[in-house]
Order: C-alpha cells, then structure tokens, then sequence
C-alpha cells in the first residue's frame, strides 16, 4: 500500500504543477484582457464605433429629409427607394444605439466592448453604404423623370408654406421679452434669428437655381442641394422657436401651483420630521433648513425666471425626497410623487429641449446622442407609467440623462473652436 503511494507521488506532483501552470496562464490571459492596456483598446475600438454610428445618424436624419422633400414632387407619395432605405438604416441605427449604450458602462469587459464596437461599425458602414446605393439610385431616376424647373417650384411653394407658418418670428420673441428675463427668452430669439436667416438663404439659393435651370448649359443641382440644406435649417429652427415659446408661457402659468405644491412638500417634511428619532429629525431638519432657503430663493425670482423655477423646484423636490427616504409612509409617498410629478415632467421636457438644440448645434459625439436617447425614453416610461412613484423617479433619471448630453454637446462645440 506505502509503495503504491509513494509511486504515485511523482504523477501528483507532475500533475499538480501542470494545473498550476495552467491557471497561470489563464489568469495572466484574464489578467492581460483586461488590463489598462486592454481597457485603452476596447476604449479606442469604442470611441471610433461611436464616429460611425454618429455618420449614420446623421445620414438617416438628411435620409429622412429627402424622403419627405420627394413627396413634394411625387404628387404626395414619397420615393419608394428611399424609404425602404430610410426604415433598414433607422433598424440599424437604433440596434446600434442599443449596443452602445450597452458599452459604455464602465464594468463592461474589454473584449466585450471591442467584440460589439466592431459589430456597431460594421453594421453602420453596410447601412451608410445602402443609404449611398439607394440615395444614387433616386439621383438617377430623378434625373431622368424630374427637371430642376420643377424641383426650384416645389422647393420655392415650401418655403412660402414655411415662411406662412412661421409668421413674424420677431412677434413671438417680443411678447417673451417684455415679461421675463433674457435668460428666458435667449434660446427663442437665437432660433427665431436663425429660421428668418435660413429661409432668407433658401430664397436666395432658389432664385440662383431658378436661374440656371433656363440654361441648359449649366446645372442648378449644387444651388437645389444648398437651398434644401437651408430650408431644413429654417424648419428645425422655426420648431425650435415654438418649442421654447410654449415650454416659457407653459412653465410661467405653472408657477404659482408648483411653488404652492413645493410649500406642501416642505411642510409634510416637517410633519414626518415631529415623528422621528431625535438624530434622524436633526438631519432631516438640515435639509427642511436647506429647501425651505432654496424655496425662498427661488420666488424672488420666479415670475421673470419660470422656466428656471421649474426646474430649481425640481431639484430641490428631489434634494428633499432624498432626506426623507424610507421615513414616509406608503400614502405619503405616493402624495408626495403625485404633487410633484407634474413640474418634474415640465423640468424634464425643458432639459431635453436644451439638449436638443445643443445636440443640433455642435458636431456631437455618439456619448452625447445615446444620453439624449435614454433621456427620452425615461421621459416616455415617466408619462406611460401608471404609479406615481416610479413616474417621478422616472422623470428624474431623464432630467440627468439631458444634463449629461447637453454638457457632452456643449464641451464639443468648446473643444471644436
């Protein structure tokens, strides 16, 4: 029996030093994949998969344009060609969204994140290169079928529906500024300025391509490509005016009832407060303390500022949630989400306004964009969701995600200059 063993020994040890060696190589494998240096590279593999995925978002949104101007001079029906083309790269636009925002989290495994930041430009490439084969396919017959008297008649009849429906831009800004401050209505003044200068520059681009297109010597094709460009500008901006001048009247008639509701919040607070331990009402009278200051801060300044009310009695509704935690009752936190959802989801829409127009102004990253998605769907399941409480909370998520894609835009536009 002892000689059994003892020649077994020698295959113990042969054998034992052969599994160790081998989980050493497994965990410097494991080790080496993810690393700093495996982390850099699944880093750069991720970053140049957000540079594809923000050229096919901006192809699919020039596609969708196109689809939307053909219909102007297909008597109604927009281009077959380019809307197929439109719903399978939109497809792979919103799966590769997807994808990425997976990937950005910071526990993500390296090779993870380099495994799937290849699939995203891989996918954007074929889609961007379907877009390029269906956009040249519509050139042809557009070429053969439409002529550029037709295209400058049904570009010009667009730009008058625009400039019809915008009516006097200047009006809408001038009713803003006589009421509040400037800090109001800036963002509408900015796009009123710009819709007025793009639909200017249309006209001036249409009038030129009118021109060439009674010389048969000459192509009006780059001044219809440039007059398109700025009628869409004109479009987004005149939105963007109208947008800004709802979310200020919305917010100022809004006021009075959140500041009310806000004073409802404080003084529940206080009742909670009388119920607790003596540390635990200390704290909690700190932050009574704090938002009853921030309360009174804010209706200084409230009527000129609605917009910034809103939003300050938000964060301050949140600061106060926060140090109440768990020591409402059931009934009081769904009270206390009921009355406050309602100015969250008005600071939300107005976060994602600013988002958006910084978003349109700056060359943003594919980080921004994802933000800004997320952003909109919270906001979406804050507004679809049947319980206040995860409504509220919701609706707070989307404030964040906004704040985070307009402080990405808004340091691009810096780093760009």
């Amino acid at each position: 029996m002892n000689e059994a063993l003892v020649a077994l020994v020698p295959s113990v040890v042969v054998f034992g030093a052969t599994a160790a060696v081998v989980a050493l190589v497994a965990w410097t494998v494991r080790r080496s994949r993810r690393g700093p240096r495996a982390r850099a590279a699944a880093e750069a593999e991720r970053a140049t998969a957000g540079s594809a995925l923000v050229a096919l978002d901006d192809a699919v949104a020039q596609l969708d344009l196109e689809v939307g101007l053909s219909g102007a001079l297909y008597g109604g029906e927009d281009a077959a060609t380019l809307r197929r083309a439109r719903m399978s790269a939109q497809h792979a636009r919103d799966q590769a969204f997807h994808e990425y925002r997976d990937i950005s989290a910071p526990d993500v495994p390296p090779p993870v994140v380099t495994r799937t930041a290849e699939r995203i430009r891989t996918r954007s490439q074929k889609a961007l290169a379907a877009i390029a084969a269906a956009r040249g396919a519509h050139d042809q017959w557009m070429s053969a079928h439409v002529s550029a008297p037709a295209q400058v008649a049904s570009a010009t009849a667009r730009l008058e529906e625009l400039r019809e429906t915008m009516g006097d831009p200047a009006a809408l800004v001038q009713q803003l500024s006589t009421r509040f401050e400037e800090s109001e209505w800036r963002p509408a003044a900015d796009a009123a300025r710009a819709a007025v200068a793009g639909a200017d520059e249309a006209q001036r681009l249409l009038a030129s391509a009118a021109a060439r297109s009674q010389d048969p010597t000459r192509s009006a094709l780059p001044e219809l490509a440039a007059a398109e460009r700025a009628l869409r500008t004109a479009q987004f901006e005149a939105n963007a005016l109208e947008e800004a001048h709802r979310l200020v009247t919305q917010a100022a008639a809004a006021v009075p009832e959140e500041l009310a509701s806000a004073r409802a919040a404080v003084h529940q607070a206080v009742t909670v407060r009388d119920g607790l331990e003596p540390s635990a009402a200390d704290r909690l009278g700190v932050a009574i303390r704090a938002a009853d200051d921030a309360l009174a801060q804010i209706e200084k300044d409230a009527a000129r500022r609605p917009t910034a009310a809103i939003s300050a009695l938000a964060r301050m509704r949140d600061r106060l949630d926060l140090a109440l935690g768990d020591a409402r009752t059931a009934q009081q936190r769904l009270r206390g989400a009921r009355t406050a959802l309602p100015g969250t989801l008005a600071a939300a829409r107005g976060a994602i306004a600013r988002a958006e127009s910084s978003i349109s102004h700056a060359t943003a990253s594919a980080d921004a964009r994802v933000r800004l998605a997320s952003a909109e769907d919270a906001l979406a399941a804050a507004r679809q969701s049947g319980d206040p409480v995860q409504a509220l909370d919701s609706a707070r998520l989307a404030i964040r995600h906004a704040e985070d894609a307009q402080a990405l835009a808004d340091f691009a536009k810096r780093s760009a200059r």
